[in-house]
């Protein structure tokens, strides 16, 4: 059981979560395009002001090494553009992106349909393209049985904040990240539900996987459970159409390497992985996450040291 926060600690989550509620409120008194442009417009304004900016151009420098600075800064500013869209513009107004039929395309429905038939549980895995939470939407479209894994917030009031703005657009079963999350995890396997993961952000201590020409550690959590209940990898990749209108796309699912060799095998699996997502990264490079720190920090000091 956690230790009961300070007041003053207190008093700052309840303060940051009026102020979450105060632009939650504002997106959503405005129309879906427009909420989705002031996002971009925010982000695309503030973002290269932040100490972001230098891991976005450090990212930049090790996936493209040939691009010329001109693409660099235009792109810079694109994937500042979209983080903005989907996480400041979009987020707040899910439900209503959701139930707007015309505003998501999915080619590849049959797929997820035949997956909610079978009655058998997969592994969704995506990275964070475009607006990820599409994935979610896309999935539960098809009535599958499913539950997501993210990490929660640290202020808990706007944890649940965000968790109820998943609710409203049918997301019902979470499992956060850590060890209770994944006992949670395993129990929805074992019951029939199908689970999502992102898989494209650095795990410490995870598999080391070529990823634009460099190691990154890739966690095997997805590519365990997909072996652990004999499962397939079912990937999904989204794009930007225009604005607040979404492309899903549901790819062949990915089946874990089976030689007898289970270690082995979970680590030529994730390099199956990652190698797929860095493909659709290099498809759409201006909508993939690139404020995180992907690989591993030594390159990350190098830059500082020019």
């Amino acid at each position: 059981m956690s230790a009961k926060p300070s007041f003053m600690q207190d008093l700052a989550w309840r303060l940051e979560a009026f102020l979450y509620d105060a632009f939650a409120a504002f997106t959503r008194a405005l129309p879906v395009d427009t909420a989705s442009d002031f996002g971009g417009w925010l982000f695309k304004t503030l973002g290269p002001l932040t100490p972001v900016q230098k891991t976005v151009k450090r990212n930049l420098e090790l996936a493209f090494p040939d691009m010329n600075e001109a693409a660099r800064k235009i792109l810079i500013t694109r994937q500042w553009e979209n983080t903005g869209r989907a996480m400041a513009g979009e987020f707040a107004i899910m439900d209503r992106i959701v139930k707007d039929k015309d505003r998501i395309e999915i080619e590849g429905f049959e797929k997820l349909e035949a997956i909610a038939a079978s009655g058998k549980p997969v592994i969704f895995i995506s990275g964070h393209l475009s607006n990820f939470e599409i994935m979610n939407a896309a999935i539960l479209a098809a009535k599958v049985p499913y539950m997501i894994t993210y990490r929660a917030a640290n202020n808990p009031y706007v944890d649940d904040r965000m968790r109820a703005t998943r609710a409203a657009y049918g997301v019902a079963a979470f499992a956060p990240k850590g060890s209770d999350g994944a006992k949670e995890l395993l129990i929805a396997l074992q019951n029939g539900e199908s689970v999502g993961l992102m898989n494209d952000q650095k795990f410490n201590r995870g598999i080391p996987t070529p990823f634009f020409g460099h190691i990154a550690e890739t966690a095997p959590g997805p590519t365990r459970l997909a072996q652990r209940f004999g499962t397939v990898l079912q990937p999904l990749t989204i794009r930007r159409l225009r604005k607040a209108r979404f492309h899903v796309m549901v790819h062949d699912p990915i089946h874990v390497d089976d030689t007898g060799h289970k270690a082995q095998d979970i680590e030529t699996t994730v390099c199956k992985i990652s190698a797929f997502i860095e493909q659709a990264v290099r498809d759409n490079p201006e909508e993939w996450f690139w404020v995180h720190k992907r690989w591993p920090n030594a390159l990350y000091k190098t830059a500082q040291l020019k």
